[in-house]
């Protein structure tokens, strides 16, 4: 917890920048009745009945200080779509970073490993060296900033049915745009000390310390 903590403390550096990522599982649904349109007096109105269509990902990448998100949807969250995100991070959002420094949860498919999965040996080392990893402790995912924007994209994108990915990229797409032109950041309170502070029943109990002999 301390760890994640200390990256939120770090001032920006555009060297080093702080990246949160996170993954939506997002379940698609179809109408089984046309919903009834606008119109005047009348707000539209969806039948109750609904079908299932599939699942589709999101991997949300926010970088806070810079006021910077991405969402990607993609059809599967398996370990080679993670690495792809990474190879995205490293080559085409970051490309002059020395370091990026990478806050997630443990999710077993959230390991530099599986860069290997997809790209040669070598790629894959020269990818892994530019990540500093930092991972939120078992469930503490709360810790994870990426999970507030989360919050953001399922109010704004996922209240009404998806029907699809080409309609969720849309309003991914769309909503992803607005906040990044307005550099929407978060306003992010919890520090260490405030930690040690109130959660002070997570710390281990140190025994006193024996009188030094004379």
């Amino acid at each position: 917890m301390e760890d994640v903590l200390s990256v939120y403390e770090q001032a920006y550096d555009g060297e080093y920048p702080q990246v949160c990522l996170d993954e939506k599982l997002v379940t698609l649904h179809g109408d089984v009745v046309e919903p009834l349109p606008v119109k005047p007096g009348y707000a539209q109105r969806v039948d109750y009945e609904y079908q299932r269509v599939g699942t589709a990902n999101l991997f949300v990448m926010v970088e806070r200080l810079a006021g910077y998100r991405h969402v990607e949807v993609t059809e599967r969250r398996t370990a080679a779509d993670y690495a792809r995100q990474l190879h995205w991070l490293a080559d085409v959002r970051y490309p002059q970073a020395k370091q990026i420094r990478l806050v997630q949860d443990n999710l077993n498919t959230h390991r530099l490993a599986t860069l290997y999965l997809v790209f040669p040996p070598h790629e894959a080392r020269r990818l892994a060296a530019r990540f500093e990893l930092h991972y939120t402790p078992t469930h503490a995912s709360w810790l994870n900033m990426a999970e507030i924007e989360i919050g953001v994209f399922e109010r704004g994108c996922l209240r009404r049915r998806v029907p699809s990915l080409e309609v969720l990229r849309q309003r991914v797409a769309a909503l992803e745009t607005e906040r990044n032109t307005a550099q929407a950041t978060i306003n992010w309170r919890f520090t260490t000390g405030d930690a040690r502070l109130r959660l002070a029943r997570l710390y281990p109990k140190l025994e006193p310390a024996e009188p030094l002999a004379p």
